[in-house]
């Protein structure tokens, strides 16, 4: 399978990003994994590691300090287009995130700007169904305990392991 172009394509602000730097770990039908640095220097993040989930609308990426150290699991809801011919994905952030610190606190943020960007005609509801759908079972996951799967999984591809 020949390696995508991905995209980050932001809501707020307004933005696509051709991800060029970020290095491909795997991909199948249902995920494509990479590792990257930040695009943009940070006072506590440095670099990464995230997991497209396809078919379940979010990602989740590891947050990484300079010296390696685990900031925190940060999971986007996402959509995505596939150019076929291309071989290029667009990944557009749907605003609400869920972080998921070491010590296990769960924190969900920019909610509000879902709303924001619902009444400003940003995005409609009908974008907005599916993401809060994947919100939720994301949700369900994680409260169900099942997270360390996807934990397990992306560790695993991190280290050059298969993910199974």
């Amino acid at each position: 399978m020949d390696k995508p172009i991905l995209y980050r394509k932001r809501i707020i602000p307004e933005e696509i990003i051709l991800l060029d730097k970020d290095e491909i770990l795997y991909q199948d039908e249902t995920h494509i994994v990479t590792r990257w640095n930040t695009i943009r220097p940070k006072k506590i993040l440095h670099h990464g590691c995230s997991c497209y989930f396809l078919k379940e609308g979010f990602k989740v990426s590891k947050f990484y300090r300079e010296d390696g150290s685990l900031i925190y699991w940060y999971c986007d809801i996402i959509s995505y287009t596939h150019d076929t011919q291309k071989n290029s994905y667009v990944f557009t952030d749907l605003l609400a995130d869920v972080l998921i610190y070491p010590d296990g606190k769960v924190e969900v943020v920019d909610v509000g700007e879902i709303a924001d960007a619902l009444t400003d005609g940003t995005l409609t509801v009908e974008e907005m169904i599916p993401a809060l759908r994947s919100l939720d079972e994301l949700l369900k996951i994680i409260y169900s305990g099942e997270f360390v799967a996807i934990q397990n999984m992306i560790n695993r591809i991190e280290e050059g392991k298969d993910p199974s």
